[in-house]
């Protein structure tokens, strides 16, 4: 890879760090925000919901419309990132209200749309031999972003949770900004035509493409519900063995560590392929969540270590999945198809967070965990036809 190459893939993965730095700005204040709105309806699922709801949303606007496939990607991306930056600020530029927070965060969602599959095509664009270690890099910059808020919250405990706003805001403009200036369009970028929207449902009648896509929502199934209720696994095990965490510190490290997972699982790919690697790690995952119940008896030191692991693997695999679908996904319409099956992964959150809710309310914490394996095993199942491909060719 020449310098120009990589350091546009530098300059892609500080804007999807930067934009994906919104995603859990609410979640990282909902303590604060708690005390502010006593009465309010809103809690941590509720808060993650909002999100991915506007997100889910926004995926399908962008998909049905090819706005990712039809206009200039680094455009869309600057438009998305402003707009995103607006939403989340809006909870500290108008009265704090039950209704300003569910529009901020569902219009922050709605724009995150324009910023992470964008990035996806991004990559697919300039990377396309290497494009599993590109998206390790790329994803990776999506789960820091992600854990971001909690790192902010942890260093400025003394400052007002607005603070935490501003900056997530203010880094997103500046990615959006990154982008335009330091990575053109180029004429592998080929923008189609617009298709009918109805266009995309045969994207599944592609076996591969099916297998990729069913083995990604297993892993959506879990991912987003483990990053909103590490900080409450991490209050539970603290409260339960009387060990006194830093949860905030925590609660970024553990999520964080899903970048370590995803920048490595893309160098190992180029040897492995991207379906055995995104396997194992999934499978890795699953039985994290299958040995709650035992692990949260355990030392700290041990239960950390057990956390990190998890992190890292459930993370892990993303890039893996996004490889396999740009890779599997009709050739005319690559961004359209990624945004959707992005789109439907995420409403998968929203089924997995208040499913996860509801056990915790009605059994408890463990059950609700082990449960959550369901959602991994399931796409260890739908992995198997590309894993038996992939050992043909090696």
């Amino acid at each position: 890879m020449s310098h120009r190459p990589k350091l546009l893939l530098a300059t892609l993965v500080f804007a999807v760090f930067a934009g994906s730095s919104l995603w859990f700005s609410g979640n990282a204040i909902v303590n604060a925000l708690l005390l502010t709105l006593p009465d309010t309806r809103f809690d941590i699922s509720n808060m993650t919901s909002a999100v991915q709801l506007g997100f889910i949303l926004g995926t399908l606007v962008f998909s049905l419309t090819n706005v990712t496939d039809r206009f200039p990607t680094g455009r869309v991306f600057l438009i998305s990132s402003v707009l995103a930056s607006l939403s989340n600020a809006i909870i500290i530029i108008v009265p704090l209200t039950d209704n300003s927070l569910l529009i901020s965060r569902c219009l922050t969602g709605f724009f995150l749309a324009g910023i992470y599959p964008v990035g996806v095509k991004f990559a697919a664009t300039w990377y396309p031999q290497n494009l599993g270690r590109a998206l390790g890099y790329i994803v990776g910059a999506l789960v820091a972003g992600t854990a971001f808020p909690h790192l902010v919250n942890y260093l400025n405990f003394s400052f007002d949770w607005q603070w935490v706003i501003f900056c997530a805001s203010a880094l997103a403009l500046c990615g959006g900004l990154s982008v335009v200036l330091f990575i053109p369009e180029t004429t592998h970028n080929k923008r189609s035509q617009h298709h009918e929207g109805s266009a995309l449902l045969n994207i599944f009648k592609s076996k591969d493409f099916k297998a990729s896509s069913f083995g990604y929502f297993g892993h959506m199934w879990e991912l987003y519900t483990f990053w909103a209720f590490v900080p409450m696994i991490l209050l539970y095990y603290s409260t339960q063995t009387a060990n006194e965490l830093n949860i905030p510190l925590w609660s970024f490290l553990i999520i964080a560590s899903g970048a370590l997972g995803c920048v490595l699982g893309g160098i190992v790919s180029l040897k492995q392929g991207s379906a055995r690697v995104a396997f194992y790690q999934l499978a890795t995952s699953a039985t994290c969540c299958l040995l709650f119940p035992i692990m949260i008896n355990s030392p700290a030191p041990i239960f950390i270590i057990y956390l990190l692991v998890w992190g890292i693997t459930v993370a892990g695999d993303s890039p893996q999945f996004s490889t396999l679908n740009a890779k599997t996904a009709p050739a005319d319409a690559v961004g359209s198809a990624i945004t959707l099956v992005i789109c439907l992964g995420f409403a998968l959150t929203i089924v997995s967070l208040q499913v996860f809710n509801a056990l915790i309310s009605h059994f408890n914490l463990q059950i609700a965990v082990v449960l959550l394996a369901i959602g991994p095993i399931y796409g260890l199942t739908a992995l198997r036809r590309l894993m038996k491909k992939e050992a043909q060719f090696n």
